[in-house]
């Protein structure tokens, strides 16, 4: 929702303006009038100094509502008259002060129903239903389910420091069969989860329990203890024999090439010298 109200603002011609965000399922009962509109020191307890609202700072540009259905019904009254006269009052002051503001409001309710029910005022309803626009379930846009995976790798890729992991063929199948009832957020998240998991191999899409996706990973044991902080004792011999594996895991995701990006040598963060020799060593080829 968030993507599509930065979208309208960046090609109106407001786009110089101020796109201010407030998310309304996040503001608490009693503080909504002074997000809203501000306060002026010594209103309330805690007005330890003046209080710019999001209208104010808005003004001229673009204030984005998201949850709008989440404001409580005793407040709607003051939310449409800043909507239909442009005007307000920050909490304590009797000044009146009046903005310029475009609304893009979102909500993952039906706000109709909310109406009818008595939980949403009517009046306020119609004022914002000037230009519904309704985003499009993934599930109903199988096609964009490559792209936004392959985007999605790379941003966490470059956040997570790591190299990005290969989408197989099949990976894609797998998520493109997939209903996805979190939407575009819950393909994020399963794609980060798979890369954290499958670093150094492949990534794997699995339905689990629930229909959730699960990562599936070949993991060795002692990974599996050290993901949950489990204390780990080895022989010696079991750490030359997980040091083997690291090695030939490194080497199978490289495609044998040990130089250079992608190689190796990068892969484990050594030299490449360094590597050849623990490869000698170790008999591997």
């Amino acid at each position: 929702k968030e993507l599509v109200a930065r979208e309208i603002h960046k090609k109106s011609l407001r786009r110089d303006r101020p796109l201010i965000k407030v998310n309304c399922a996040a503001i608490p009962v009693n503080l909504y009038e002074s997000e809203f509109f501000g306060h002026v020191k010594g209103a309330f307890t805690g007005a330890v100094k003046d209080r710019t609202g999001r209208f104010e700072l808005a003004d001229s540009g673009t204030l984005f509502l998201d949850e709008l259905g989440e404001i409580p019904f005793e407040l709607q009254s003051r939310l449409l008259r800043v909507l239909q006269e442009g005007q307000f009052e920050r909490v304590g002051a009797e000044q009146t002060q009046k903005v310029d503001v475009r609304i893009i409001s979102a909500s993952n309710q039906d706000l109709a129903k909310e109406v009818e029910s008595g939980r949403f005022r009517r009046d306020l309803y119609y004022r914002l239903n000037v230009f519904p626009i309704t985003t499009v379930p993934l599930r109903l846009r199988r096609k964009d389910i490559a792209m936004l995976a392959e985007h999605f790798l790379r941003l966490a890729a470059r956040r997570l420091s790591v190299r990005p992991a290969r989408l197989a063929p099949a990976n894609i199948r797998s998520l493109e069969e997939y209903d996805w009832p979190g939407n575009v957020r819950e393909l994020q998240n399963v794609i980060e989860r798979a890369l954290i998991t499958a670093r150094g191999g492949a990534m794997h899409f699995d339905l689990g329990a629930g229909d959730i996706p699960v990562c599936v990973v070949e993991t060795p044991p002692m990974a599996t203890a050290l993901a949950a902080n489990q204390t780990v004792v080895m022989t010696q011999a079991e750490m030359k024999q997980w040091e083997r594996k690291n090695l030939q895991a490194a080497l199978a995701e490289s495609g044998g090439k040990i130089y250079g990006a992608g190689g190796a040598a990068q892969l484990l963060a050594m030299k490449p010298t360094t590597l050849v020799s623990k490869l000698k060593k170790m008999g591997l080829k």
